[in-house]
């Protein structure tokens, strides 16, 4: 065990309080704070930091999912051929089957998700069952389609926290991170490849300003990695900070680059792309359920889906709200040639299957899991918390 383990943490890797970023999700049901005394045994904490009633009910969310899909609205109605009134006999004509194939290829991601997840977390030291990380994912992501700013991701380490005391949520946040970094660089790099061969008669101007914004956030990403792995540490210790800001660092950069091994990186590779695929046929068997007559091939389709896809790394709504939908239409239409009515109704359709179906089954999930409650992972019993909450 390295020198870093055996230093004393923060009150937030005991369990108490999650974080200051938790802050925002601990106004319905706070979490009991750790004051220096210590925590039985047997205690364990009952509350949750979201409960999604009073979350919805707060003025700010109400307008980040009111206030996208009015702009979305306008903007819609102001495109050059768009019918409104045409759209119910799209959905009417649907290919019933593709969109549910559709529906199956989409939900066979989470599995995938939580594989990648419990691999990057036994990298830490920690180990869990794909079902346990998979149903922690998913109620995540149902957070993250209420709530703007990914707070789902906040929840998820949370989550995993009360479920497994055991666990450090710095170190969790590390691993979230990474799973996004993979998840970035696997969308730029699938895009750009798919976007390649899907326009390989001659790249059109737009899709030349989106290709060159990928490259260039690849870059970026790839020094802020480097940077963060060689000089992180030592730039925190010669800012003005206290020592336990310092430690948190330590625990999430141990799980930032503890998570992924490099005998694991071509399994995560091949995991994060076969997620990736989901998504892209998910989109192509949308659009050839409601146009069956396009020029969007599967390559199209996956250039588009992970735009989109990237286009939710917006925190300004849940999900990406309107700015998602918005630029499924933009591409479409612009780059593919898709009448502007059909390329509304296959984003319509495509984020219901992929927002809206997430909301109506997370909520149920969310309604039955006891995960939510901290009953511990499967087959195995609830972790006592620790005697001494700097543990």
């Amino acid at each position: 065990m390295s020198e870093r383990d055996h230093r004393p943490m923060d009150a937030v890797e005991g369990g108490a309080v999650p974080s200051p970023t938790m802050s925002s999700l601990d106004q319905a049901t706070p979490v009991p704070a750790a004051t220096g005394a210590s925590v039985g045994p047997d205690a364990a904490p009952e509350a949750e930091p979201v409960s999604l009633g009073t979350r919805l009910r707060q003025p700010r969310t109400v307008i980040s999912l009111i206030l996208p899909l009015i702009l979305l609205a306008l903007v819609v109605r102001s495109l050059p051929g768009f019918e409104l009134d045409r759209i119910p006999s799209i959905l009417a004509s649907a290919n019933m089957g593709l969109l549910l194939l559709a529906f199956i290829v989409f939900y066979l991601g989470f599995p995938l998700r939580g594989w990648r997840w419990a691999m990057l977390l036994r990298g830490t030291g920690l180990k869990i069952g794909v079902v346990d990380s998979t149903e922690i994912l998913f109620l995540s992501w149902l957070v993250n389609c209420l709530v703007p700013a990914k707070l789902g991701d906040v929840y998820r380490a949370f989550l995993l926290k009360i479920n497994t005391p055991a666990s450090s949520l710095s170190r969790t946040f590390g691993t979230v991170f990474i799973e996004r970094v993979l998840d970035l660089f696997a969308i730029v790099i699938l895009g750009l490849a798919a976007g390649f061969w899907s326009f390989r008669g001659g790249l059109p101007p737009e899709v030349q300003v989106v290709f060159g914004i990928g490259v260039v956030f690849v870059v970026v990403l790839a020094i802020l990695l480097l940077t963060l792995r060689n000089f992180g540490r030592r730039i925190l210790v010669r800012l003005p900070l206290p020592h336990r800001i310092v430690e948190l660092y330590d625990k999430f950069e141990e799980g930032v680059f503890g998570a992924v091994e490099a005998k694991q990186l071509p399994k995560l590779g091949a995991i994060t792309a076969l997620i990736w695929a989901t998504e892209g046929l998910r989109l192509f068997l949308v659009v050839h359920a409601l146009v069956p007559d396009n020029h969007l091939g599967l390559s199209g389709a996956f250039f588009v889906a992970l735009i989109g896809s990237l286009l939710t790394a917006v925190p300004l709504s849940p999900a990406g709200l309107g700015i998602v939908e918005a630029g499924l239409v933009g591409i479409l239409t612009l780059a593919y040639g898709i009448p502007t009515t059909e390329a509304g109704a296959i984003a319509l359709v495509d984020r219901a299957i992929s927002v809206l179906s997430i909301i109506v089954l997370g909520s149920i999930a969310y309604a039955v899991s006891s995960k939510r409650r901290g009953a511990g992972l499967r087959g195995q019993a609830r972790a006592p918390m620790s005697q001494d909450p700097a543990v």
